[in-house]
């Protein structure tokens, strides 16, 4: 069996925080890999109420240029190939059967919703554990000790401290900046010869416009 973690979420876009998480929690968990797991466009959509989303062809290829160059990730297709959602149990059910022995990454803005909207969580914590990442500004030791519901979890949850570097970066802000800079170089186009188009993207690529 592979020692793994299974990483699942919308990276709407892929973030460096999001890498460097899961480097960081493989290496302090003693894993080998770590399978990013992508949902599905319409359940980021539908489910979670995400104003935009890139596709699931265009996250699948931003995830995979990344593993390229990190051998340690595994690229999962599973959920976005699935006829329907598939629950986070099945899935890592199914990389139990692939021979992975894994357990579940994610974020501590993820414990409240453990009672209210996962399925199977007591299966999950009995079969395969949790790692749970701190992030800025949560209190999941508290909320394990107290929370009548999370109290009985905590023996299947292991909290991460995580680093500083991370806490600022997010997919939502990426988002931000991407729709800010689409709105900036349309502007651009409408000021520049078309002809010149392609050479100011070369120069803002460089970074020789200050």
């Amino acid at each position: 069996m592979i020692p793994a973690l299974l990483f699942g979420g919308a990276f709407n876009p892929p973030t460096v925080a999001h890498i460097r998480l899961a480097e960081y929690a493989m290496k302090n968990t003693g894993r080998e890999k770590v399978i990013f797991v992508p949902t599905k466009n319409s359940y980021i959509s539908d489910t979670q109420g995400k104003e935009f989303a890139f596709s699931d062809e265009d996250r699948l290829a931003m995830l995979d240029r990344i593993a390229a160059d990190h051998p340690w990730m595994v690229v999962s297709r599973y959920e976005i190939e699935a006829a329907q959602q598939p629950r986070t149990y099945e899935t890592m059910c199914h990389y139990r059967d692939l021979g992975y022995q894994v357990s579940l990454l994610f974020g501590s803005d993820k414990l409240p919703e453990l009672e209210t909207v996962w399925l199977h969580v007591e299966d999950i914590c009995r079969e395969f554990g949790i790692i749970c990442m701190k992030r800025s500004d949560d209190h999941p030791e508290e909320l394990l000790e107290n929370d009548p519901y999370l109290s009985g979890l905590k023996d299947g949850i292991t909290i991460l401290e995580t680093p500083d570097d991370t806490k600022d970066v997010s997919s939502t802000q990426v988002r931000r900046l991407l729709a800010r800079m689409n709105e900036d170089y349309t502007a651009l186009k409408t000021q520049v010869p078309e002809e010149l188009h392609r050479m100011m993207l070369g120069y803002l690529d460089r970074g020789e416009l200050k």
